[in-house]
């Protein structure tokens, strides 16, 4: 008899370790916010409804927090999309195009999606998005669902997918059908 009234006071005792150590968003902030930023390739395949098969792009990553991101496209063929602050440039082989993020809202939710939960900003996240996180630290997945009408004619869901304080894929979903899928692999540091 005094051993099963000892059972339920060391479930108590436990009880506060448990809720401490709970894998909510904040704490996926919180190890995504502790990443430094590196080197990655990555895999990209768009499914598009007008091609008759997806296509698929492949190159390098460059992250440095919170707000520079460099897409460089390999293959198929060559091309450079720069993220830094409030500016997108884009290089294309000859052509060259440059935005201010300030001036186009619905581009920079799309670019808050990225570099907010790259940098484990959930405040940014949560202007554009409601967020939904599935999973536990070992292997989780944020869905991130627009709430600004304006987004959502263009996005339905973008989904982040990862391991610890690793991002290691997203996939777009845009309100035309169309998709894309990216996987992400660091790369060691030289």
């Amino acid at each position: 008899m005094k051993r099963s009234g000892v059972l339920p006071w060391l479930t108590l005792l436990a009880w506060p370790l448990h809720v401490h150590s709970a894998w909510d968003v904040d704490a996926l902030m919180k190890s995504l916010a502790r990443h430094e930023g590196g080197r990655a390739r990555f895999v990209e395949t768009k499914t598009i409804a007008l091609l008759d098969k997806p296509v698929v792009s492949s190159g390098e990553l460059r992250y440095q927090p919170p707000a520079r991101l460099e897409k460089r496209t390999l293959k198929p063929k060559p091309e450079l999309m720069v993220l830094d602050g409030d500016t997108l440039l884009l290089e294309r082989g000859k052509q060259k195009f440059q935005v201010r993020l300030a001036e186009q809202p619905e581009a920079l939710a799309f670019v808050d999606s990225l570099r907010g939960t790259l940098s484990g900003d959930r405040a940014t996240l949560e202007k554009s998005y409601k967020l939904r996180l599935d999973g536990n630290e070992q292997r989780w997945t944020l869905d991130l669902l627009p709430n600004d009408p304006r987004i959502a004619a263009f996005v339905l869901r973008i989904t982040f997918g990862g391991a610890n304080s690793q991002v290691e894929w997203i996939r777009y979903l845009q309100a035309d059908g169309d998709s894309s899928t990216m996987t992400i692999e660091p790369v060691e540091a030289r």
